[in-house]
């Protein structure tokens, strides 16, 4: 299926969004890494709204949703599922700022459709609502899903994710490791086939990096290069503090 990428272009002066690649680096506590930005980013939230509808290893949406509680209560900020309420919808309106967890984002997509909140929450961080994603809920934040690494456990009605930035988003970027005896395709390889039949540029993002977004500027961050790649183009490496918002 050709995605037609102009119709997904969305463009506000009030967005503010980290899009991190990962919840939790090598050998550290969930989230942790990310903490200090974190508590600034969301100075202004006392609850937070989580989307725990990815259910990495099929964890619960409770169990989700204590999991990340425990690591906000560190920046003293309290956390409520989605789940929990009874409009999902007027949930997410109300919502002082969001987070949508990772885990596998065909089943994320599906039930953001299902519980038909995809265009509400479109609506309130286009509005300015702080909105923070994580693996999953960071590959959502592009033009479509279509650049996840996830397997189609199910089948949701559409592709078509957020649109926050112009462009496609691979979280969890892997390098070819040099040596390897692996004969399976490399994540370069399966960007190469998307862009067989999907204009829209994509943004490998390395562990421990992530993006920033206010309004119209997109800032890699983190210590670590991000991937770029456009369709009939070389691969090119860009630098932490880089402006992608240029990217389209």
């Amino acid at each position: 299926m050709l995605i037609q990428f102009d119709k997904f272009v969305k463009i506000n002066l009030m967005k503010n969004i980290i899009i991190a690649s990962t919840s939790t680096l090598h050998g550290g506590d969930y989230l942790d890494y990310l903490l200090p930005e974190l508590q600034s980013f969301f100075s202004n939230v006392k609850e937070l709204l989580f989307i725990p509808y990815a259910r990495p290893s099929g964890i619960s949406h409770e169990e989700y949703t204590k999991k990340v509680s425990e690591a906000f209560t560190k920046i003293n900020i309290s956390v409520k599922g989605i789940h929990e309420f009874e409009n999902p919808i007027e949930a997410v309106e109300k919502a002082q700022g969001i987070f949508t967890g990772g885990g596998n984002t065909f089943l994320l997509v599906s039930q953001l459709y299902k519980n038909n909140v995809i265009d509400t929450i479109e609506k309130v961080v286009k509005n300015g609502t702080p909105y923070l994603g994580t693996s999953a809920g960071s590959n959502i934040c592009g033009l479509t899903m279509s650049t996840t690494n996830d397997m189609p456990i199910v089948y949701p009605p559409s592709f078509r994710t957020l649109g926050f930035v112009s462009f496609n988003i691979n979280p969890h970027y892997l390098d070819p490791i040099e040596g390897s005896t692996h004969m399976g395709e490399t994540r370069e390889t399966r960007i190469n086939e998307f862009h067989h039949f999907n204009p829209q540029p994509v943004v490998g993002l390395r562990e421990g990096s992530w993006l920033e977004v206010k309004g119209d500027s997109v800032k890699l961050k983190g210590t670590l290069t991000a991937r770029i790649f456009k369709r009939n183009e070389t691969p090119i490496e860009v630098a932490p503090e880089t402006e992608l918002n240029e990217l389209k």
